[in-house]
Order: structure tokens, then sequence, then C-alpha cells
């Protein structure tokens, strides 16, 4: 039986959340309070890119199973299911900022007339269920209780660039709570995904496991495995320096890692480190909620200033292959934090161009998705993936961009004033780089010719 179901929220969770519960056929009203993005999703356009997104969106408009509003009264009178998803940004302590889902509180409050089940689907600090149970409390209308919602923690594992795919085909769905009939409920909405019985699914046999826990546990799911994940590309480029210094290849030594069924071969993949709003935000947040029960969270802590460092890898290869970056021109190919998306949040590549920028260098993008006037001031920005190498002294690949393995690396260099190309993504092979007549620099990699084994 269909949901009813209101999204609170229409950033990259809230947007996808309500396009794919809508492709799944339940009546979803999705409330965003920004006219301009309010305009965009009533025309079935999501304000940001996100794959297959817009499909769904123009569907689910056109059909009307799916509709938007800013008014949160309206959308509660039609629904039973209320899912958060406004924005948890880090506060200047470490911790994220709630004053969003506060105030959201705040105003279905006096809408929980009937039962709702208020579902909690932002990235939130663990215990949050508690407080956010005590906050709508204290603000519900004359008359009514407790007894009428339930809170649910379902927190989201979705990828920017893959985000319609990770909702209609996870790995789990994770729901935390202490009321069995709210669980129930939000599992019922996730039925289709759970029995893939919904238009084009499932791709893949199987069903989707379900975990029933805690709304605390829940919770800590969540900042668990986007931390393990943080730390495990920063454990990679640590290894990456090491291969530079003892002349091994990073790129073989995680293949044969990956192959290994305890460890995965996802997430091994030397670079530029991570981005963009999930990563950083989580795994500070979880070391300041160990922090606060006075516990020195050592993993967490190394790991975060590993993909601080790691940022700094361009310039250092620059200084040592050009020796002066000072008044180089040096042309970067992306800008988006990582490949399927136009997000800058974080991006390691936008901190390449501001780190060169402080060098004094002449910096030309080129990004197949982000927007010309996006990106930090001071760079300049090229039409195609050809024109950013113009007189340039050096190209550095700054995200892993499939579309750029289809340049016509010959091309490149006739426009080069230099020969280096510094792969900091590791997207290329060197042997193709450099029979183009390219100087090949990436990250932990040795060089074609370089694989016998050295005496130490």
């Amino acid at each position: 039986m269909p949901s009813r179901i209101a999204v609170i929220g229409s950033g990259y969770v809230g947007t996808v959340v309500a396009a794919c519960f809508a492709h799944l056929g339940h009546a979803v009203t999705g409330v965003e309070i920004d006219s301009e993005k309010l305009s965009l999703l009533r025309q079935g356009k999501a304000p940001f890119h996100e794959a297959g997104l817009d499909d769904l969106l123009s569907a689910g408009t056109s059909s009307g199973g799916l509709c938007f509003t800013d008014n949160v009264s309206l959308a509660m009178e039609r629904c039973e299911l209320v899912f958060i998803c406004v924005g948890t940004p880090t506060g200047h302590d470490g911790h994220p900022d709630m004053s969003a889902t506060a105030a959201v509180a705040k105003k279905i409050a006096p809408n929980l007339k009937g039962y709702h089940v208020v579902v909690v689907k932002s990235t939130v600090p663990i215990g949050t269920g508690r407080w956010l149970r005590t906050l709508i409390e204290d603000h519900l209308p004359a008359g009514y209780g407790p007894d009428h919602f339930s809170i649910v923690s379902n927190p989201e594992f979705l990828r920017e660039g893959n985000a319609v795919q990770d909702f209609l085909y996870p790995d789990r769905v994770v729901l935390g709570g202490d009321r069995p009939q709210a669980l129930d409920l939000v599992a019922e909405a996730y039925r289709p995904v759970l029995d893939g019985d919904f238009p084009k699914g499932p791709h893949r046999p199987g069903s989707v496991p379900v975990i029933f826990t805690s709304t605390t546990t829940a919770e800590a799911i969540k900042y668990a495995s986007n931390s393990f994940l943080a730390s495990k590309i920063s454990f990679v480029n640590e290894l990456a320096k090491i291969c530079e210094l003892v002349g091994a290849d990073v790129t073989e030594v995680t293949a044969a890692m990956g192959l290994d069924m305890r460890i995965g071969g996802q997430f091994l993949d030397a670079g530029l480190g991570w981005g963009g709003s999930c990563f950083g935000k989580d795994l500070r947040a979880l070391i300041a909620i160990a922090t606060r029960y006075g516990y020195d969270a050592r993993i967490l802590r190394s790991a975060l200033a590993v993909n601080v460092d790691q940022r700094k890898v361009v310039v250092e290869k620059l200084l040592q292959h050009l020796k002066v970056v000072s008044g180089a021109r040096i042309g970067v190919l992306g800008l988006a934090f990582k490949a399927g998306t136009d997000d800058l949040r974080d991006s390691p590549a936008v901190g390449v161009c501001e780190a060169l920028l402080d060098h004094k260098a002449v910096v030309t993008a080129y990004d197949p998705m982000v927007p010309t006037g996006a990106g930090p001031d001071g760079v300049l920005r090229a039409c195609d993936a050809i024109a950013v190498a113009e007189r340039a002294d050096a190209v550095v690949v700054a995200t892993e961009w499939p579309q750029f393995l289809s340049i016509d690396l010959s091309a490149l260099r006739s426009r080069m004033r230099g020969r280096l190309l510094l792969d900091a993504r590791n997207l290329f092979q060197p042997e193709k780089v450099q029979a183009a007549g390219l100087e090949y620099v990436g990250i932990g990699r040795s060089q074609p010719g370089e694989r016998v084994l050295q005496s130490a």
C-alpha cells in the first residue's frame, strides 16, 4: 500500500529521497523554503547535477505523485511519514550545527495532530533521537502528547553522482527506533526497494537486508561507515608516499590488496584524498563526540591529518619538477570534488587551484560539469580540456572524470609550453602519456621501466 510522505529539505539528500519515493509509487510532498530552488523543483528540475534525478523529478511532478511546497503545515496534512533532510554543517567546535533540524522540529510539532513517524534522514550527532523527541514534545499543541509521534533514525548512504542508484539499490537499509509500529511503517515505505518490485528494478538478485536497531546505534552506524571509508582513503594515500620512497607502484600494490576479500578493492585509489560534504564533516563529528566523552580518537585524527596533508602533494611535485611555480602557467583538469557531480564543497581540486594561486601561478581550469562562473576567484576557465593546456608549463588532473581518458594527449602536448602531466588521480596509464611526448608523474606510481625490485 502506498505511503504518504513529506520530505523536509530539498538539498542533495532530500531531493533524491523525494524523487525516489515517488518513483516507488508513494505520494510525496517535498518542502523547500528557497524560492528559486522551489521554482526549479516544481518544473521537475534539480537545482544541482545528479545522474538520473531530473528524469525522476519530471516523471513524479507530471504524474502528480510528487509535489513541492514551502508550506510545512500543508505537507504535514498530506503525510504519515515525515523525513527530515536538512543540512547539518560542521560547527565551530567540530560538532554538527543542528539549528536547521531544531527549526524543523519546532515547525512540525504543532502539526502532529494525528499519528506521524518523524524519520531523521540527515546525518546527525549520536543521541539526536532523544534530543529531537524532547524538543518536539515541548512544542506539541495543547492536548497532544508523545503517543502522537515516533522518532526513527534512517541514515542515508547516498554517494553524490550515484545517489539515485544508491537509494533504489542499497546495500542495506538501517532503521533505528524503540517502537515496532513506527519501524514497520518506515520499512513498508521501502518495501518496493527491499523486494526489488518497482519500475526498472532490480538490477541485481537477492533481497536487501534491513537492520532494525536502536536510534543511537543507527546514528552510530552512519558515522562509523563514513569514518572507516575516509580512513581507508587516508591509509592508501599514506601508502602511496611509502611506495614512492621505496620505488613501488601503489596501483599494483592496491590491486593485489583488493583481491583479499577481507579488504576489498573499493576506496583504495591513491590521489588527492577525499572531499565533499560528508567524510570530513562526519569524521570531525565523531572525533568531537569521542572528545566529549574524554576519549582521544587517534586513528580518526590521523586520517583527517593525512587527508589535509595530501592536498599539498600537487604543489610539492610541481616544485620538484618545475623548480619555480611563481609565474608558471598551470592547467587544471577538474574542479568538482569527484566525478559525477558539480559539487565544489571541500573539493581537493579547488584546494589545488587555491594553493597554486598562493604560489603566484597562473591557473586555468576546465570541468565538464561545473558552471563557468563557479570556482575559486582568480582561476581562468577554459572551454574544453585541450584549451586548458594553452602555453601551460604543466597540466594537473585533479578530478577523475572518465571523459578525460578520451583526451587526445598529442593535441594536449602540442598546446603546452612544458611537457609535464601531473596525474593527481592516477587516472591515466603512464605508458600512454609518455607515448604522446609528455612526462608522466602520478601519486605513488613508478615510471615505465622502473618495475625492477631495488635492493636496500
